[in-house]
């Protein structure tokens, strides 16, 4: 199918609410159009000076609108997207576009892993010693927190291609999980220096059945 696009260094998880700042006569006038006529248009990730995969998303409101023209716009994102080619500009339009595929989204993850990788993102947080809000088991996907774990524009890039939530959630798993043992080793490590120079009792050896 065809869709307008609005091309951005940001990625957007299925789910997310999406605020935006339209500046770009392109971009109002696409605005103009979502609004009259309750269109979506996709968000495709800018990195490695190309684009590939995206998410489509949909306006929900106009926050503000200034005398300028420029406007602060909610959206929502919905699905996650493949580019198959690219315009720059749309027929009859200043936005570009092109035509896209949607990816398949296959929920086949299973309670105990969901559960698994809550435990280890709450192990994170305390860690950093940052709060966390407990969220129920039944309402966390891979996308809740995607932002709020520490994952790199590259991993959350890679995180966007991937259509099984079994996949996502391994792959979040296998980041948490080193990068706890990463920070347990800077704390174990932080932790030694300060002692550098204290009084410290040391336990006695018995030296009786050493041997040379």
């Amino acid at each position: 199918m065809k869709l307008p696009l609005f091309p951005l260094q940001s990625i957007f998880f299925p789910g997310e609410t999406v605020p935006l700042h339209i500046f770009e006569e392109r971009y109002k006038q696409l605005i103009r159009d979502c609004r009259r006529e309750a269109v979506t248009f996709g968000i495709p990730v800018y990195i490695n000076n190309s684009v590939a995969f995206g998410t489509e998303v949909q306006l929900v409101e106009i926050v503000n609108t200034y005398e300028s023209g420029e406007m602060d716009v909610t959206c929502v994102a919905r699905q996650v997207f493949r580019i198959l080619n690219f315009d720059n500009e749309m027929k009859g339009k200043l936005y570009a576009g092109g035509e896209i595929e949607f990816l398949d989204n296959v929920n086949d993850s299973d309670k105990a892993t969901k559960i698994e990788v809550l435990y280890n993102l709450h192990e994170l947080y305390k860690l950093m010693d940052v709060p966390f809000t407990p969220l129920p088991v039944e309402k966390f996907n891979s996308y809740v927190l995607a932002h709020k774990m520490g994952l790199s524009f590259e991993q959350e890039y890679h995180l966007l291609q991937l259509q099984k939530e079994s996949e996502r959630l391994a792959f979040i798993k296998s980041h948490l999980v080193s990068t706890i043992a990463v920070l347990q080793e800077v704390d174990r490590t932080k932790k030694t220096i300060e002692m550098n120079g204290d009084f410290r009792n040391f336990d006695p050896l018995d030296f009786k059945d050493f041997k040379v």
